[in-house]
């Protein structure tokens, strides 16, 4: 008997062998053995306490930055999507946000309030429980500037409560355990006028549309900016700016209009994608010395 036959009852939706192309940005990749889309936090906490803990799980946010490769991914797929988590409230210079909220929806709701601070939030492509996942930031600030706290669950189902000091973030990275499923997040902003907020957030949002391929099937910064150099520069100099390479026939490249970007021009699949990657990372590394580190997140089995 598979483990797939023991599943629990739950209130939310369990679907087996689910595509999950169409849950990624680069719309690519294989299928979920099992993709749960709980009801709330209750029925998450109840259905990871009843499966076999050597089921692997891996959550989904909105696909924005991660390649699912072409074999799929073993085990549970999570994807926090819903009301229950996807709010956002303020109180006071507090916003109270789920992990399955857009990180540009709380910046909007940061200028409703009149709270700055969150709004380099408009320039990320993902939701907050990834940004808690890998100190997401850009143009000049980070997820380590603005969190108080956040709560999620382990593997097995436990509540856990972290404050900013527990996850020890350092660039793109967090100490906490890579098992926590985050389910909510509590920010402090700094009171201002909401109309000079949402200018800053209309700025933000103007320089992201002139300067990144948002309208491609992309996932946002492919590497890391390694210390003192900045990864799109490094891609440039290496001859990778629009250049078209296939794995397996379908072929991507990075985008002419930001080399940090990788795009699916038509029909690439997920090998192409990552083998872009890595051969970029390795020709960078040839002829400038330099190493690049994946900022993208790559989950699942190749083909």
């Amino acid at each position: 008997m598979s483990w797939r036959d023991t599943l629990p009852a739950v209130r939310g939706k369990l679907l087996v062998d689910e595509p999950l192309a169409p849950f990624t940005w680069f719309r690519v990749g294989g299928a979920a053995e099992v993709l749960f889309i709980p009801a709330d936090a209750d029925d998450l906490a109840a259905c990871l306490k009843a499966i076999d803990p050597a089921v692997p799980v891996t959550v989904l946010g909105v696909g924005s930055n991660v390649i699912v490769r072409d074999g799929g991914i073993e085990g549970v797929v999570i994807r926090l999507a819903g009301r229950p988590f996807v709010g956002i409230t303020t109180e006071g210079d507090t916003i109270t946000a789920g992990a399955g909220a857009l990180d540009a929806m709380v910046a909007k709701a940061s200028a409703r309030a009149g709270l700055g601070g969150l709004e380099f939030y408009a320039g990320i492509p993902g939701t907050i429980g990834g940004a808690l996942t890998m100190n997401a930031g850009c143009y000049g600030s980070e997820t380590k500037d603005i969190l108080v706290s956040a709560w999620g669950l382990t593997r097995s189902g436990e509540r856990v409560d972290y404050s900013l000091a527990d996850f020890g973030y350092t660039y793109r990275h967090s100490e906490a355990p890579a098992d926590i499923i985050w389910i909510e997040a509590v920010y402090r902003g700094t009171p201002d006028a909401p109309e000079a907020v949402a200018a800053r957030i209309a700025e933000i949002t103007s320089r992201r549309e002139q300067t990144q391929p948002i309208r491609e099937k992309t996932g946002g910064s492919t590497f890391k900016n390694p210390p003192g150099h900045s990864s799109w520069k490094l891609v440039d100099e290496a001859g990778w700016r629009g250049k078209l390479h296939a794995v397996s026939g379908g072929g991507a490249k990075f985008s002419e209009l930001h080399s940090n970007f990788m795009i699916n021009p038509g029909e690439a699949t997920a090998a192409d994608i990552e083998g872009l990657g890595e051969t970029v990372r390795a020709d960078v590394q040839s002829k400038l010395g330099v190493n690049l580190e994946w900022e993208i997140k790559r989950v699942g089995r190749p083909l």
